[in-house]
């Protein structure tokens, strides 16, 4: 759907743009040379009113140039700036809840076209601990956020629940650094919206990038399902050049890249950087109203994403 709505909004802006462009260069000098060419003609001072009208371009005209900035804006704004969406899951949970929306900046890794997203512009590229939005690598028209945990040439172990990290060492250098194990520390049995039993959070110091988890007590870790990477053991990922290695804060309720793989570079569409609206959508199907009304606002979430 947002690459619909991406062409959709390309399309009106083009025709809008030539539109305003033919009237601002075109129609409109032309409309008031017949409004001059008809008061000439006339015996009397033809009445303001009467110049108005003759003036006036066409509503279709006066449609496109009145709305032809607006969309313009927003769709510089979407396609180079921000972005809004939704979560639509608990996978990343605690960091984000199912309700909250979210902004995310699409300049941060680099200028993309809206339609076929070819990189015209470098910028940045994503770091560690960025919570990303990314297109699926399985079905490109569904959007995942996950949060980066390997770089490319990185190693990662998901081993009993520990996370190790080795970061891209290339041959030439003198020594490479060794694996080294990503500490949580327990904080607090999670008790915050969508919480089940045995949520455990803790706080997570990944190589200088802070953030929280939740770990499931009454999970056992999963074994025998993860990504096939040749040359490497079974929990153990190789992050090939061009792709990011992402999981959920969520951990054992996360469809992540233990799973399914590297989200190559292309899909990327932006960093997370703050919520700007969350709701507790907690209707049932028994309820009067609909389940998509919100029940709540939940006013203290609203700020930056960590």
């Amino acid at each position: 759907m947002a690459v619909y709505f991406s062409i959709i909004l390309v399309i009106i802006t083009g025709i809008t743009g030539m539109v305003w462009f033919a009237d601002k260069f075109f129609l409109a000098p032309q409309r008031k040379l017949n409004a001059l060419s008809a008061q000439e003609q006339s015996s009397i001072k033809l009445p303001k009113e009467t110049i108005a009208t003759l003036m006036e371009p066409s509503p279709l005209v006066d449609t496109s140039v009145q709305i032809f900035p607006v969309i313009a804006f927003v769709l510089i704004l979407r396609s180079f700036l921000y972005e809004p969406f939704q979560i639509p899951s608990g996978s990343m949970m605690p960091t984000l809840l199912d309700g909250d929306f979210i902004l995310v900046n699409k300049f941060n890794y680099g200028l993309k076209d809206p339609v076929a997203r070819n990189k015209f512009f470098e910028v940045g590229s994503p770091e560690r601990g960025d919570a990303v939005v990314f297109k699926y690598p399985r079905d490109p028209r569904i959007d995942y956020i996950k949060r980066v945990i390997g770089l490319p040439g990185d190693r990662i172990i998901y081993r009993n629940k520990s996370l190790y990290i080795k970061k891209a060492c290339k041959e030439s250098d003198a020594k490479c650094p060794e694996f080294e194990q990503i500490i949580n520390t327990f904080t607090n049995k999670y008790q915050g919206p969508d919480a089940q039993a045995g949520m455990n959070q803790f706080a997570v110091e990944m190589l200088g990038v802070t953030h929280n988890i939740l770990n499931d007590q009454y999970t056992m870790p999963r074994t025998g399902h993860y990504f096939p990477q040749a040359g490497t053991a079974q929990d153990e990922f190789l992050v090939p050049a061009g792709h990011y290695f992402v999981m959920g804060d969520n951990r054992d309720n996360s469809l992540d890249g233990r799973f399914w793989g590297f989200v190559p570079e292309e899909n990327l569409v932006g960093q997370a950087v703050a919520i700007w609206m969350s709701f507790d959508f907690e209707r049932t199907d028994d309820d009067f109203l609909p389940r998509w009304v919100p029940t709540n606002v939940r006013f203290e979430r609203i700020g930056a994403i960590n």
